[in-house]
């Protein structure tokens, strides 16, 4: 029998290079995510089951899990992709933003991992969350995104606990900066301000990253696929950085970078 995932925010960025990258290995994969026209172009290279809807929305999940049990009888995987901004300072953060900072990067995964556990005990699968290097430490105003993915971690922990009697995994990977649309965006407003290209801003933000450069959308899926693998198979409650060492830089002697002899 084949494995199947479900991947959420499937339609581009990493949950796109999750659905290419296992499909590529025979998965059947279920695709959710808000955009149907992205989902449905990603199904025509992956062969997979397009779910439209708000990940977020515990609504919409009674009919996606009745299609994926009905396709595929059950889970190997989840990997929870389905994520959002949430920008500004606490005293810029509107109840709106806050809500929507909470819903697209906490309930998405909360609600997905909810709905998909039944499925996921039934064949002893494995679960993966998406959080950031900002699930570990705050950078400037993003009070709503760094809450939020620091609660990720906590939701990892008690799945892990609460589920491994039943054979399922969950983990947490943590990217530092990756080449998404997402991520594109949050570089305009250094492109603007030093008036650089693109690929000027990704050296800027990552010119104290040990290895140099933001990773790609398909190295954080070969870690996902890593993690869902039995390769990974007494791997539970992890969280795993994939941030090219950024969480390794001891900030405070940056002034002293510049000083030390480079390799």
């Amino acid at each position: 029998m084949s494995r199947s995932v479900l991947i959420t925010g499937a339609g581009s960025g990493i949950g796109e290079a999750c659905a290419l990258r296992l499909a590529a290995q025979g998965w059947q994969v279920a695709l959710v995510g808000r955009r149907r026209e992205a989902l449905e172009r990603v199904a025509q290279a992956t062969g997979g089951l397009v779910l439209a809807g708000d990940a977020a929305d515990s609504a919409t999940w009674r009919g996606f899990i009745e299609q994926v049990d009905a396709r595929f009888g059950g889970l190997d995987a989840v990997i929870a992709c389905a994520g959002g901004h949430g920008l500004g300072r606490a005293t810029e953060t509107s109840d709106e933003a806050w809500q929507a900072a909470l819903r697209s990067n906490l309930d998405s995964a909360f609600h997905t991992a909810r709905a998909c556990l039944a499925l996921l005990m039934r064949r002893r699968g494995s679960l993966v969350l998406l959080g950031s290097i900002a699930s570990l430490a705050a950078g400037p105003e993003v009070c709503g995104y760094t809450t939020a993915k620091h609660a990720l971690v906590g939701l990892n922990r008690s799945l892990a606990r609460d589920y491994g009697p039943a054979g399922v995994r969950v983990n947490c990977v943590c990217p530092g900066w990756v080449r998404t649309p997402m991520a594109d965006e949050e570089m305009q407003v250094l492109m603007t301000h030093h008036q650089e290209d693109l690929d000027a801003a990704y050296r800027r933000v990552t010119a104290e990253v040990p290895l140099r450069r933001p990773a790609s959308s398909d190295e954080i899926a070969a870690v996902c696929e890593f993690l869902v693998s039995p390769a990974a198979s007494i791997v539970t409650g992890a969280v795993l950085t994939a941030d090219g060492g950024a969480t390794v830089v001891d900030v405070p002697t940056l002034p002293y970078t510049r000083l030390a002899p480079q390799p």
